[in-house]
C-alpha cells in the first residue's frame, strides 16, 4: 500500500487497485438515529442524505446562502433553517442549487424492524439482510406493517419484544423468556389480523433456533446480522446502499 493510498474513514480495507480514471467522492450522513431505542416516537424515521458537491462547490454555496438570507457567518442551525417560516425562500433555493446533486433515502423504523421480523425469522438470512428486503417478501412484510400501524400498542410491544429478543450481548438468551415474550407478543397482535401470513408463520421453534445461531456466532447467518443483532437491527445499512447505488448509477468511480 502507497503512502498516498487513503483508508476509509470508518475502518476496512484499503482498495486493491488505484482507482482507473477520475474518482468522485461522496459526502454522506444521517439524522433521526436513536440509538438501540428504534421505537423513539420523536424520530420515527432515519434520513440518509449524501451530496456529490465539491469543497469549492460547497464552500461558494454556503457563501451564497449566508450573503443572500442574513444567515450568521458562522455555523448553520438545522432548526432555524429547517422550521423558521421566515427561511421558506431560502430553502426554496438552497434544494433548487442542490437539484442533481444530492440524495436522501427515508427509513421508517417501524417498517424496517418488519421486514427484519421477515428476513430473519420467516426467510433465510441472506447478505442482503440488513440492506433491503428480497423481493419475493416485501408484500408479506408491507402486510405485516399495515396491520401492526392499526393495531396501536400491541404493534409497539410486539416490535419492542422483537428488538429485545435479538439483543444477544454475547450470552446465552435461551432462559432468559425473551423467545416466549416475543411469541406473546405475536399472539397479541393476530388477534387483530388472525389470517397474517408473518404472524402465522412464526413458529417457536424456529425464533428460539435462530436466536440460540445468533449466540453461538454462527457463520452460516451472513456477519451482517450477527453483527448487528447483538446490538440493534441497525437501520442506517440500508441508507447507505441506497446512497451508494444512486451515485454508482451516475458515475462510474464514487467512494
Amino acid at each position: 500500500m502507497g503512502p498516498g493510498t487513503r483508508l476509509p474513514l470508518q475502518g476496512g480495507l484499503p482498495p486493491a487497485d488505484a482507482p482507473a480514471g477520475p474518482v468522485v467522492e461522496i459526502a454522506c450522513d444521517e439524522s433521526g438515529f436513536s440509538g438501540t431505542n428504534l421505537l423513539d416516537p420523536a424520530t420515527p424515521v432515519i434520513a440518509h442524505a449524501s451530496v456529490d458537491l465539491t469543497a469549492v462547490e460547497a464552500t461558494a454555496l454556503l457563501t451564497s446562502l449566508r450573503a443572500g438570507f442574513r444567515f450568521s457567518p458562522h455555523e448553520f442551525k438545522s432548526r432555524q433553517f429547517l422550521r423558521a417560516p421566515e427561511f421558506v425562500e431560502a430553502r426554496e433555493w438552497f434544494l433548487a442549487a442542490l437539484r442533481g446533486r444530492a440524495h436522501v433515502h427515508l427509513v421508517d423504523k417501524q417498517l424496517f424492524l418488519a421486514t427484519r421480523v421477515v428476513d430473519l425469522l420467516i426467510a433465510e438470512p441472506s447478505y442482503a439482510a440488513g440492506t433491503r428486503l428480497a423481493p419475493a417478501y416485501r408484500e408479506a412484510a408491507l402486510a405485516l406493517y399495515r396491520v401492526g400501524r392499526a393495531a396501536g400498542v400491541d404493534w409497539t410491544a410486539f416490535l419492542a419484544a422483537f428488538v429485545d429478543m435479538l439483543r444477544t450481548k454475547r450470552r446465552d438468551r435461551a432462559g432468559d423468556g425473551s423467545v416466549d415474550r416475543f411469541l406473546r407478543a405475536r399472539d397479541a397482535l393476530a388477534r387483530h389480523a388472525p389470517t397474517d401470513a408473518v404472524l402465522t408463520g412464526l413458529d417457536r421453534a424456529r425464533v428460539a433456533a435462530v436466536q440460540a445461531r445468533l449466540y453461538a456466532d454462527d457463520r452460516s447467518i451472513p456477519h451482517r446480522w450477527n453483527r448487528c443483532c447483538r446490538r440493534w437491527p441497525r437501520p442506517c445499512c440500508p441508507g447507505a446502499v441506497a446512497d451508494g447505488g444512486c451515485w454508482s448509477s451516475t458515475t462510474s468511480r464514487a467512494r
